[in-house]
């Protein structure tokens, strides 16, 4: 049997969803093949806005952008963790025995299906200081979520996890999809770009 790739991504679409404190993203076509002999789009949009991942300089004092990261640092040996119902995500003692350092960490909280609703940005859950203390401890790879953020303000998981280097994937979806999984890999690329995010086509290898 040959390799699966699962796509962790949210299409990239006119209007879609964002969060209040982001712009939102346009996506036009402005050349025509029936007029201009080919066709093109115009994309405009923040870096916050559907599947992305944040760098340090996004909520920190940290001058580091994507660019400055390694292809290595955004592919890796998964493991999920299915956190589904909780509105405030603990750390459990199963956790302690299976996350490693490396690893690129995913929380399935099954948030995403009210992605086109405005309360998936306004009350989604959150994840415990308990919890990302441990994150930086065991020093994860990357953390990501099915969710518009890991936190609320004043983002003080964000900030943690990037003053320690581990980057926030956010905005994902799937997940559902690798609950039964034992064993799969990571490949997070996100644009070589010089700023503080940027979008990231998700995709666990199994």
């Amino acid at each position: 049997m040959g390799l699966l790739y699962i796509d962790l991504t949210h299409v990239i679409e006119n209007d879609m969803p964002c969060h209040p404190y982001d712009d939102g993203l346009k996506l036009l076509r402005n050349k025509f093949l029936s007029k201009d002999k080919f066709n093109d789009s115009i994309l405009e949009t923040g870096m916050h806005v559907g599947t992305h991942v944040d760098a340090p300089s996004h909520l920190t004092n940290s001058n580091k952008l994507i660019s400055d990261y390694p292809v290595e640092k955004f592919a890796g040996r998964g493991k999920l963790l299915d956190v589904r119902g909780e509105k405030k995500i603990t750390l459990k003692k199963k956790y302690i025995d299976t996350v490693n350092s490396d690893d690129i960490v995913l929380l399935h909280t099954g948030f995403d299906k009210e992605f086109r609703k405005e309360e998936y940005f306004l009350e989604h859950p959150v994840l415990t200081d308990e919890l990302i203390d441990f994150f930086v401890e065991t020093k994860v790879k990357l953390i990501g979520v099915d969710l518009p953020s890991p936190d609320i303000a004043p983002f003080n998981a964000h900030k943690k996890l990037l003053q320690n280097d581990i980057l926030i994937i956010e905005n994902l979806t799937n997940l559902s999809k690798l609950v039964e999984v034992a064993d799969f890999e990571i490949i997070a690329f996100p644009l070589k770009i010089q700023a503080e995010g940027s979008p990231v086509r998700v995709v666990a290898k199994v």
